[in-house]
């Protein structure tokens, strides 16, 4: 198997280095890119003629209507049946991003907002949205310029939108709020004199236009999706590495096996870890041993189980990322302006969930062959050091494996179960969604460090194995990865060795096409 047609080590390029916002829709290859390569952003002619035809037909329809159209020119939540002065519609938008904006907690991972930035121009240019081109443009500006919104974990409830963090994103439209810029947290009217830009004064609906929506819930299901896949791929490699550390059983993972009992996600992991291992000599030799330990035997059916909920997962968010979540939506065609509920989060609530649970499974037999490893058995020194008693070795890696393992477990309850009722009984039954995303990212940012230690496990085992050798293509990884964090003669500080573990693992870019 080709180590460099699989995984490479993370560079930028600078070709075809513009998207074009339009109707054609995202996946997670083109997002993958737009991160990767660092794109700018620009409207289509197809997306400017969408945007500027649904706000003619908005301004138009107000100079006719006198009749209440909610969100327009009208409250909001349980006060939709406040009529508001067309005189007020400005100051009624202003004060509704302002008012809004009451999130709490940490502060939003800087990728995650530009995401947001992202996903809300997207769903904005569509042209159901009524809002500006400049408000859109300058949307763009600001994902162009890399000046990121201070947004905060905690607020949304994932049903009128995300409303509380969508809020923190669009206060630098009108001059308000903080920004990141040049690595620095500062007020956004230093950045907009500094760009001499003027605030945007928001005409009827753009502050419900950009504070309704799911684009909090949506960047973070993009970003646990990718590096859900991501961790997916790495599950099987370094459970390969494991399998022949612990000097295991090929026939487990015979198609033959899988092809009676055809689950997708069975099926690719038995494939992809033979691929791995094709040519070791470790997996070829004689073995005295009948079976595997199920975490060994059973990764096709485990591992195999989490990549279909994974898909399923992968579908709904990218079902999302291509929708209108505002609210109301305008239909310029059909003469229409109608409020619904597109802004509701329970589509993503639940898929959240099915993602925590399904990558918590793969810490969870990810960690159980971590113990298998240092145990003592199968020609392998305790705790997998050379004078064990004098040395702990790789005894407490695991302790820390087990206690994630466990915190992980917790996490995995769902949050879409829940509700609770919100604007005076108007908003009676919320998803919580973004509860389930901001535990779901917990969760999957814990399995990159139960792996990092199995990996570690798995790298000090298979020196044990020597002057056999395991495939061409795990010995290249483990190449590059000892020349990072080297076998470990004698006692030292752990932590360190994992933390640059983990460090590895987050900077090895691995080709979409093998993940997805």
């Amino acid at each position: 198997m080709c180590w460099e047609c699989g995984i490479l080590m993370h560079q930028n390029t600078a070709m075809n280095n513009l998207h074009e916002i339009n109707s054609k829709p995202l996946d997670f290859n083109a997002v993958s890119d737009l991160i990767f390569t660092e794109k700018k952003l620009k409207l289509s002619a197809e997306a400017i003629e969408k945007i500027e035809n649904c706000r003619l037909y908005l301004d138009k329809k107000l100079e006719k209507h006198a009749a209440p159209i909610y969100g327009i020119n009208t409250g909001f939540g349980s006060l939709c049946n406040v009529k508001i002065d067309n005189n007020n519609l400005h100051q009624l938008q202003e004060n509704l991003v302002m008012s809004h904006a009451c999130g709490t907690g940490r502060k939003v991972e800087k990728h995650i907002v530009k995401l947001m930035l992202l996903l809300k121009i997207q769903s904005l240019s569509y042209g159901h949205s009524g809002v500006q081109r400049e408000t859109v443009e300058r949307l763009i500006d600001f994902y162009n310029h890399n000046i990121i919104p201070v947004v905060y974990e905690q607020g949304s409830l994932g049903a009128s939108g995300d409303l509380a963090p969508l809020a923190h994103l669009s206060l630098p439209l009108i001059g308000k709020g903080e920004v990141y810029f040049n690595d620095e947290i500062v007020a956004s009217e230093v950045v907009l004199k500094q760009f001499n830009w003027n605030k945007i004064e928001l005409k009827s609906k753009e502050g419900l236009a950009l504070l309704n929506g799911t684009q909090f819930m949506s960047a973070y299901g993009v970003h646990l999706i990718l590096k859900s896949f991501k961790l997916s791929y790495l599950a099987d490699l370094i459970g390969a590495l494991s399998l022949d550390a612990f000097d295991g059983r090929i026939e487990p993972f015979n198609e033959l096996i899988h092809f009676i009992r055809p689950h997708n996600g069975q099926i690719k992991t038995a494939q992809r870890i033979k691929d791995f291992l094709e040519d070791s000599e470790i997996i070829s030799q004689h073995k005295e041993h009948v079976q595997d330990p199920y975490s060994f035997r059973c990764m096709p059916q485990v591992h195999g189980a989490s990549k279909d909920a994974l898909n399923y997962c992968k579908k709904v968010f990218a079902t999302e990322i291509n929708s209108v979540t505002d609210n109301p939506n305008i239909f310029v065609a059909s003469d229409d302006i109608i409020s619904g509920g597109n802004f509701h989060g329970q589509p993503l609530a639940l898929a959240f969930d099915f993602m925590g649970i399904a990558m918590a499974e793969l810490g969870s037999i990810s960690e159980r062959r971590t113990f298998q490893l240092i145990s003592g058995q199968r020609n392998l020194p305790p705790f997998l050091v050379k004078n064990p008693g004098l040395n702990s070795g790789l005894m407490i890696p695991q302790y820390t494996a087990a206690s994630i393992v466990s915190q992980n477990k917790q996490l995995a309850t769902p949050a879409s179960v829940d509700s609770i009722v919100s604007s005076n009984g108007q908003e009676d039954h919320v998803s919580m969604g973004a509860n389930g995303a901001t535990k779901t990212k917990q969760i999957v940012d814990n399995i990159e460090t139960i792996l990092a230690i199995e990996l570690l496990n798995a790298s000090q085992a298979l020196y044990f194995r020597n002057p056999l050798k395991s495939s061409e293509f795990l010995e290249s990884f483990l190449e590059m990865y000892r020349s990072e964090v080297p076998f470990i003669e004698n006692d030292i500080i752990l932590s360190t060795e994992i933390n640059k573990t983990v460090a590895f693992l987050t900077n090895l870019n691995i080709d979409t096409e093998e993940l997805f």
